[in-house]
């Protein structure tokens, strides 16, 4: 792609800020430092990945039924995420899972072109946590990306709001934020201003109902980081770092894992 060289007047400020995502490993000096935002705040082909790792028995609501494939309405769950993510401009698509639920999922939604998007799929052979699914990305992505997990249903939620909350900050990770009543089910957080302090998965007694909801935007620097799970290892690494910030949303997400859950949406 040919490249234009321009110039342009920014306050002290601005560029302190700029200069500060310079890593020396995917962005090595100013002028890619201001691209990668531009392109980040701008790009109308953006990318999202769609966890769905882990033993297949555990994703599975009935014999032939697995939670993202489950019927909602007209719809499935997973069609409901594709269509979420296509409103808000992210054209291509990966899809972590294993060999039964990927063949599952081809059969129902082909390579995407019916929904207006680009779907990778992405087989896991093993793994034993959220970072190994999501470390099998690495290399087949070229900027920030979203991270949804395939069991939830995020369509009241603004994910144009976390990404752009996430475009402000120096974090590696921004994740979303939203409350519960019980927290003991979930990864709580401890936060000052955005900036998340120390995170904690399924705490034993929490007094914090701030959790995490499984969805996140991320810069490609989390795959560098180690631990099989993102909840347990890789966003705690972030904190004590200053490198996890948060965004609360107002609106949950809908966990579907079970046919009760299904019932409860009419």
């Amino acid at each position: 792609m040919t490249k234009t060289k321009i110039s342009i007047t920014i306050n002290e400020k601005t560029l302190n800020r700029i200069d500060s995502i310079i890593d020396n490993v995917y962005i090595r000096n100013r002028s890619q430092a201001i691209e990668h935002l531009a392109n980040s705040a701008l790009g109308e082909n953006k990318t999202a990945a769609i966890l769905l790792g882990g033993p297949e028995d555990k994703l599975r609501i009935s014999k032939n039924v697995y939670r993202p494939t489950a019927g909602i309405r007209n719809s499935t769950v997973i069609e409901l995420a594709l269509k979420k993510l296509r409103e808000n401009n992210f054209k291509k698509i990966f899809v972590v899972a294993r060999h039964h639920m990927l063949t599952k999922l081809f059969e129902m939604l082909k390579d995407g072109t019916d929904y207006g998007v680009k779907i990778n799929y992405i087989e896991e052979k093993s793994a034993n946590g959220t970072a190994d699914s999501l470390r099998l990305l690495k290399g087949k992505i070229n900027s920030n990306f979203l991270v949804v997990y395939g069991d939830v249903i995020f369509s009241k939620i603004s994910i144009e709001e976390l990404w752009n909350d996430h475009i402000k900050q120096n974090a590696i990770a921004t994740i979303m934020l939203t409350t519960s009543s019980k927290p003991s089910e979930k990864g709580t957080v401890k936060v000052e201003g955005n900036r998340v302090l120390a995170f904690t998965q399924k705490p034993k007694k929490s007094d914090i109902y701030l959790v995490f909801s499984p969805i996140f935007v991320t810069e490609l620097q989390i795959f560098d980081y180690a631990g099989s799970s993102l909840e347990f290892d890789v966003f705690q690494q972030l904190a004590d770092r200053g490198l996890l910030y948060g965004h609360l949303s107002s609106e949950k997400e809908l966990h579907i894992h079970s046919k009760k859950d299904l019932e409860k949406l009419g």
